[in-house]
């Protein structure tokens, strides 16, 4: 099949199109934006077939590396490609995700110098096959191994799902006279909600963003990238800071002091805003990967099971085996990429 690969650099368009293909937040405008602002730059490009038809897409975000390494390539949780390739009644003349994937790596490798274009779709493991091109990457960016709820399953059914032990917990802290859970609507509460995340990165020895990133992805997703909060006597204790599409909620930040912990009050934030995306329409929650630490722990509490994404991949193209073996600057890149 003969698929076509322009740029596209209209933003509503760009937004309509990841949402209706079922496209994750990650590849949505606002995201791009902010990575553009913090030492990235975001091309979106749309694939078609021979009829005009858009197939699929892809927001590419390129970090400069030195000298003739020129660029790594990097899609968020992309390509998109229909929401479910595995679909039995996705028409035979469709391409294959993997097809997709080659037009843009295509694209990409003859068009600049990159020594890789980098994807992480967001489609289940063995559900985005590609050629022997592709190589696994060794420094994923985004945990393939995550949690993702099915929201259209009823509140009862999600809660059965939850450990007995998240289910108590998720009830006491929701009937917590002391706790108020709001959406954070301004900078000045955003504000309030990093001051937590400092203590918790101070507690947990993570590292963070500069507060000034936190404040760019507030305002450059806007209504794709809500926050919410549990609050005592006004404050918050818990925060939890999203990117949603139509389809897909996905965690993004959150922290909690000292007195949520004692509290719980993640418990039951965490229940309502997988409630409110609920609410939303929004047909899946994923928790944002799991990594074998104390927050997998919790995380896992709040279902039965674990999912496993098709992983990340590498299109290797000149000075690749410099950047995957040779350059200390590939892995502190990719540290920071995992800071999101």
């Amino acid at each position: 099949m003969t698929l076509t690969v322009t740029p596209c650099t209209d933003r509503s368009r760009w937004d309509e199109t990841v949402k209706s293909l079922g496209g994750h937040p990650l590849q949505l405008w606002g995201w791009g934006e902010l990575k553009s602002a913090h030492r990235w730059s975001a091309e979106r490009v749309l694939v078609t077939d021979s009829s005009g038809e858009v197939v699929g897409a892809s927001q590419l975000l390129t970090r400069a590396l030195p000298g003739p390494l020129g660029g790594f390539v990097y899609a968020p949780r992309g390509p998109v490609v229909a929401h479910d390739p595995a679909d039995p009644e996705r028409p035979a003349s469709a391409p294959a995700p993997g097809e997709i994937a080659d037009a843009i790596a295509d694209y990409v490798l003859g068009s600049r110098r990159a020594v890789a274009v980098s994807i992480e779709p967001d489609e289940d493991a063995g559900e985005f096959p590609l050629d022997s091109r592709w190589r696994e990457a060794k420094t994923p960016v985004l945990p393939a191994r995550t949690l993702i709820l099915d929201l259209r399953k009823t509140e009862d059914e999600l809660m059965a799902d939850m450990s007995k032990k998240h289910r108590q917990y998720v009830r006491k802290s929701g009937r917590e006279a002391a706790l108020e859970i709001r959406k954070v609507e301004t900078i000045a509460q955003l504000d309030e909600c990093l001051e937590v995340y400092h203590a918790t990165s101070e507690r947990a020895d993570f590292g963070l963003h500069e507060d000034s990133y936190y404040h760019d992805a507030f305002t450059m997703l806007g209504d794709d990238s809500p926050v919410w909060a549990s609050y005592i006597d006004g404050k918050p204790v818990a925060f939890l800071f999203m990117a949603k599409s139509d389809r897909t909620a996905f965690e993004l930040y959150g922290g909690m002091s000292e007195e949520g912990q004692r509290l719980r009050a993640n418990y039951a934030l965490k229940w309502h805003v997988i409630c409110e995306m609920k609410r939303q329409g929004v047909v899946r929650y994923d928790f944002g990967g799991l990594i074998n630490d104390g927050v997998t722990t919790f995380k896992t509490g709040f279902a039965s099971h674990e999912n496993l994404l098709a992983g990340s991949w590498d299109r290797p193209g000149p000075g690749y085996k410099i950047w995957t073996e040779g350059l200390p600057l590939a892995k502190k890149i990719v540290r920071g990429l995992r800071r999101r």
